[in-house]
């Protein structure tokens, strides 16, 4: 009788180990992005940026609201100064001779020179 052998081949099971957590170099540990201290230095930065900013515009606001007054206070001496250009083309018509002598006339006033005195200009 012939006798075929048969090859069998047991496997032996291992048992399964949890793999602990153990220190492992190439964990590196959790480091968030900003720090404390940097979130501070960037907040105090933005401030300062905005205070400047703020500050600039309130400066350009003044100087616009300056010039605004200048312009005004301008137009307001141009129209005084052509009142006072016609206002002095009016005293002129008015202290002519001829219109003064007129006046006099109608209201009565004759030219006597023993009543004219003369008065040395100053």
């Amino acid at each position: 009788m012939a006798m075929h052998a048969r090859t069998q081949t047991t496997y032996i099971k291992q048992p399964v180990v949890n793999p602990q957590p153990a220190a492992n170099p190439a964990i590196k540990p959790n480091r968030k992005i900003l720090t404390k201290g940097e979130r501070v230095l960037i907040a105090l930065f933005v401030s300062i940026i905005a205070m400047f900013s703020l500050m600039i515009l309130q400066t350009q606001a003044s100087i616009y609201s300056s010039s605004q007054d200048i312009r005004s206070i301008e137009q307001q001496i141009d129209e005084t100064k052509k009142q006072n250009s016609d206002l002095s083309i009016q005293v002129s018509e008015l202290s002519e001779y001829d219109r003064i002598w007129d006046k006099a006339k109608a209201l009565g006033l004759k030219l006597n020179e023993k009543n004219v005195k003369v008065v040395t200009g100053q």
